[in-house]
């Protein structure tokens, strides 16, 4: 076979195999997906076949391994049948006409009850939410459940780490989870793992890639939770890391960033529902179910909040904190506060927050002036101009502080708090655990912390955002393509 001959058949092979990606991407990538993201998908196997193709295998499913979808089936059953607490639920004030949908939505697809009797603390800056947790770890007798995206040894983080191994010391059960990719870019990471195991504690990572140990999956899924529960009586949950503020961080140190976060401290039965996710993603990853050590229900005190812990992320065949977001935002009548560091709103969100806006709602979106990921912040600035024609304020928390809290609150009725960002990654990729509120106190000091936000941001107005730079703008729109690429 001459030169030419071989050419041409590699040729048309190649034709062949780039024709039948094409095809084939048209029949495979749009099932079960977003309009939006199989379009941005489609495009980079277009233009890019080959590199394309490659990277939709790695990451273009969202979907945990069938065991641990399995895992989470069955300890979803095991909290519809030992849930306690719902008839402490208070009817008055009666509930608006909308809630109770809201509640049964999250019922049907978390498993989670509204549960009365529970009572709460919220702390809006970091040393304070770190100081409460010591505290609270120092003062454990029985068990102590520590969750963290971010669990990471620093001058800052000693003395969390420190009250561990004296529990531990106590005869204190000492159980740790920490993630492992969204660990690994820390210079504390080595250092937290090698104290951990100094000081005895069991400890785990969560969602682990390592490929030469067996351990595959999908490299972005990461568990993006945050949890502390203490003897099953006292639970901590909220946007916030176990780390120092700069995030360890050279360049976040010589730039003066400092993060801000929300953090709840929780009495009564919705501990049990908190803990409840820290033994799913124990059973997860260790294949030991604690169950018979998951806090019950607690009758102590006189809390007067009604809480549903609201759990997501690709263990559940639904996307339950986007359909709760969605639910509030369609059901409020005067007023819907959102505070995200990472907005990307899919595009329900996107005309759910418009809808409202035009509706003649009053919904004020928080975020911060600048951010620590790049194509995020640009992605979300890309949904500015249709926010704010709409009627939609947006206040950007001024830097060098980044306002990292997650909540939203939604007339004087409801709020959640959690560590779920309004963005398509905490709704398909993250798993996340969010608390809906019930509770004039709780909802007018967490008005009070938006106040505080309020009070130390600059809003952004529609001719001044008009003003911003072409190429600004083009980034932008390019980023927001690339973030749907789920």
């Amino acid at each position: 076979m001459d030169g030419g001959t071989l050419a041409f058949i590699i040729t048309i092979a190649a034709i062949v195999v780039d024709a039948g990606i094409r095809i084939g991407a048209l029949i495979v990538v749009p099932r079960n997906r977003r309009p939006q993201t199989a379009v941005a998908w489609l495009l980079a196997i277009y233009l890019i076949p080959y590199i394309g193709l490659l990277v939709f295998l790695v990451l273009g499913r969202a979907r945990l391994p069938r065991a641990r979808r399995r895992k989470q089936r069955e300890i979803n059953a095991y909290i519809l049948d030992t849930t306690e607490g719902i008839e402490r639920v208070r009817t008055d004030p009666p509930w608006p006409s909308w809630l109770e949908p809201v509640v049964q939505l999250n019922r049907n697809l978390g498993s989670m009850p509204l549960v009365g009797g529970n009572a709460a603390t919220l702390y809006d800056h970091d040393q304070e939410a770190l100081d409460a947790m010591v505290a609270e770890i120092a003062a454990a007798t029985t068990t102590v459940h520590a969750e963290f995206y971010i669990l990471s040894l620093d001058d800052t983080t000693r003395p969390f780490f420190d009250a561990l191994g004296a529990a531990r010391e106590r005869g204190v059960t000492v159980r740790v989870l920490l993630d492992h990719l969204g660990n690994s870019g820390y210079p504390g990471f080595g250092p937290a793992k090698r104290r951990l195991t100094e000081l005895g504690v069991q400890w785990h990572l969560m969602l682990p890639f390592q490929p030469l140990r067996g351990r595959i999956q999908r490299p972005d899924l990461r568990n993006h939770r945050k949890l502390l529960v203490i003897d099953g009586q006292i639970a901590f949950t909220g946007s916030q890391n176990v780390i120092e503020e700069p995030y360890q961080k050279r360049k976040n140190r010589k730039k003066g960033l400092r993060w801000r976060d929300l953090m709840a401290r929780f009495e009564g039965p919705v501990v049990a529902g908190i803990d409840a996710l820290f033994v799913t993603d124990w059973y997860s990853e260790t294949n030991e179910l604690l169950t018979r050590e998951a806090a019950p229900a607690r009758t102590v005190g006189d809390g007067d909040l009604d809480c549903q812990v609201v759990p997501s992320g690709p263990g559940f065949s639904d996307e339950n904190n986007l359909k709760m977001f969605n639910s509030l935002v369609y059901a409020a009548q005067k007023r819907i506060n959102l505070v995200s560091p990472y907005f990307v709103p899919d595009g329900s969100m996107l005309y759910a927050l418009t809808t409202a806006a035009q509706s003649g709602i009053e919904v004020q979106l928080f975020v911060s002036q600048i951010s620590d990921q790049f194509g995020v912040y640009h992605a979300q600035r890309s949904y500015y101009d249709e926010l704010l024609k709409s009627g939609v304020r947006i206040f950007l928390y001024r830097a060098p502080t980044i306002l990292h809290a997650k909540s939203i609150t939604v007339d004087d009725e409801l709020s959640v708090i959690g560590s779920s960002n309004f963005d398509m990654r905490s709704f398909s990729l993250d798993l996340e655990i969010s608390v809906m509120v019930r509770g004039r106190a709780f909802l007018e000091r967490l008005r009070a912390i938006e106040d505080d936000f309020r009070a130390n941001s600059t809003e952004l107005t529609l001719e001044v955002w008009r003003r911003r730079g072409r190429w600004t703008s083009v980034l932008d729109n390019v980023m927001r393509l690339t973030a749907v690429l789920q």
